[in-house]
């Protein structure tokens, strides 16, 4: 692969995962599939998570309010994606949480109502976002916040594609099915690059032990849901995979929060 490739693809993940605005002609004769493409879905992160990392940065300069620079960086970032990984949490929460087989979820899953049990877990999740992230702020400044916030953007779209290249689609016509599966070199990239990301990022910012810590438990984690959707829907969603990075991200930071 050439450098501009590598570029495209850096643009047709970050497109994909944000509303970021990428050159047009990144997309230019491409048939819409990620499965080379989420290998840079780390790299991805990096440029989501730059822009509340770099408003944490500006506020702390400052000597902004911590909490409240958490919630607006944390509002940032969801603006930054459209929600669309909290909309995947939600409705995951909704059909799991729900009694019924494998279809009846299913069902929930194309509602575009969100049920009490995914309300529960967005509050519960942005909660522990903006908790830990107020922590982490006051204990290590603006600028390795940042880096910790790169550091969680990365790894949990990593898990993604872990995630995502573990499990078959649960339906055919589905938007994750329709962009086509990682190949194997795709999900090594990711994973090797997520990993080593997360691990030089967050040791800049927290020490080698906190991110390690937070490495393995954003591992098992991830395998905990992985194995809990195989049982239950016998393959990923778009919804299963965007709620893999919120699990994953709120772990990462959470982890790092208590450890400091």
């Amino acid at each position: 692969m050439q450098i501009s490739d590598y570029i495209d693809d850096i643009a047709r993940s970050t497109g994909f995962l944000s509303r970021l605005p990428m050159p047009a002609h990144h997309f230019e004769r491409h048939d819409g599939s990620l499965s080379r493409a989420s290998a840079m879905f780390p790299a991805a992160g990096l440029l989501i998570g730059l822009c509340p990392g770099l408003l944490v940065v500006l506020l702390s300069s400052v000597s902004a309010n911590h909490a409240l620079t958490a919630v607006l960086a944390l509002a940032v970032l969801i603006g930054v994606t459209g929600a669309l990984h909290e909309d995947g949490l939600a409705d995951s929460a909704d059909a799991f949480g729900a009694r019924g087989g494998r279809e009846h979820m299913l069902e929930i899953m194309k509602d575009s109502r969100s049920g009490t049990y995914g309300v529960l877990v967005l509050l519960i999740s942005f909660a522990l976002r903006a908790v830990s992230l107020t922590i982490i702020l006051s204990v290590i400044g603006g600028w390795n916040t940042l880096l910790v916030l790169l550091a969680a953007a990365a790894a949990s779209r990593a898990a993604m594609v872990w995630h995502w290249s573990l499990l078959p689609p649960a339906r055919q016509n589905g938007v994750a099915a329709s962009v086509g599966a990682p190949d194997q070199g795709a999900r090594s990239t990711a994973l090797i690059a997520g990993g080593l990301l997360f691990v030089v990022l967050a040791s800049l910012a927290c020490g080698l032990f906190p991110a390690l810590s937070g490495l393995v438990l954003l591992a098992a984690m991830t395998g905990l849901w992985t194995s809990l959707v195989r049982r239950r829907l016998k393959g990923h969603t778009g919804d299963t995979i965007g709620a893999t990075q919120q699990i994953a991200e709120t772990v990462c930071l959470t982890a790092l929060a208590l450890l400091l």
